[in-house]
């Protein structure tokens, strides 16, 4: 989440005449994440999330993004719900954005995890998988391996300012993923971005799952890559093999991994390091002027990488 674009009172009123939700009381931008532009509104009716989209985000997804939000709540699973106008509409315009309003969830993110946490954040992965079963609408994963090379190009005249040698360290590293990268394993609409500030916690149990902006088609056991990657490094970037041990087990609980599943995770693991690598070395380059946004830092990932290159199989992540 982020505030690349400013909403006037102006705007927003214009905006909000198609809903019921009463006086506004407040509207605060939130900066924390890279993508869309999001405000937290408060109105006499409730507190809810309002999002332009922007940058990575094509239009033509966000049927996909805020039918699968509908789906998910609908199912019981504890994420936002999309807010519908008063022409039963999801999907409006602001400020020259396509604009949506979700609910706001209850909960805080857990910085520092316990294998507890990771353990329900696993056991609510799968959850996901399993309520998304049957969603109808299929959205191809743009930042899989074939949308990688386009990353890798844009990132090479800038990637040895931000890490010695990384330009050669991620075009090494997509060939490695184009000549391992599996085939044959369960697919299914997964999430993708799983991360911490993504998975609020309240009292002590999740309490929901939020920004499914760039969930898609694509394999189950992805997701749990990008969930170790998410979860099971220290904030000196130390592999935390008990937190993925349990981050396994929940997931584990609620959905068996295959033969298959298990002895691609490495590979997996990889792959996922690398396509946030490489997103964040591209948004660390082209910071918009004026954007209300912080960037992450990309050698949070290259370190990451690193570990996984020398794993020496899904042993290390705990599985068994």
């Amino acid at each position: 989440m982020a505030v690349y674009t400013e909403v006037s009172d102006e705007a927003l009123d214009g905006f909000l005449k198609a809903y019921d939700l009463g006086q506004v009381l407040s509207l605060k931008g939130i900066a924390g994440g890279v993508e869309n532009t999001n405000y937290m509104l408060h109105t006499e009716r409730g507190t809810y999330i309002l999002t332009l989209y922007e940058k990575r985000v094509a239009e033509e997804d966000l049927p996909f993004f805020v039918g699968l939000m509908d789906h998910l709540s609908n199912a019981g699973f504890p994420c936002p719900a999309p807010i519908r106008n008063r022409s039963g509409n999801v999907l409006g315009r602001l400020c020259g954005r396509p604009a949506a309003m979700v609910s706001f969830l209850e909960g805080m993110e857990v910085k520092h995890p316990t294998p507890e946490h990771c353990y329900a954040a696993g056991q609510t992965m799968a959850a996901l998988h399993a309520s998304a079963d049957g969603f109808h609408i299929k959205r191809k994963n743009a930042l899989d391996p074939t949308g990688w090379p386009e990353l890798v190009n844009e990132a090479q005249s800038g990637a040895n300012n931000v890490e010695p040698e990384l330009a050669k360290i991620i075009s090494d590293e997509l060939k490695f993923a184009q000549d391992n990268w599996p085939t044959d394993i369960p697919a299914g609409v997964i999430h993708a971005d799983m991360f911490k500030d993504n998975v609020f916690f309240l009292n002590g149990k999740l309490s929901g799952v939020i920004d499914f902006y760039f969930a898609c088609n694509d394999y189950l056991a992805y997701d749990l890559a990008i969930g170790i990657n998410a979860w099971c490094f220290d904030d000196k970037l130390q592999f935390m093999p008990e937190h993925s041990a349990a981050l396994l087990a929940g997931y584990g609980s609620e959905r068996t991994l295959d033969q298959r599943e298990i002895d691609v995770l490495p590979v997996l693991c990889r792959g996922a390091a690398l396509r946030f690598l490489l997103t964040r070395v591209n948004d660390w380059l082209n910071v918009p002027p004026g954007a209300l946004v912080v960037p992450h830092d990309p050698k949070e990932f290259s370190a990451r990488l690193k570990f996984h290159q020398i794993a020496a199989d899904a042993s290390t992540y705990g599985a068994r």
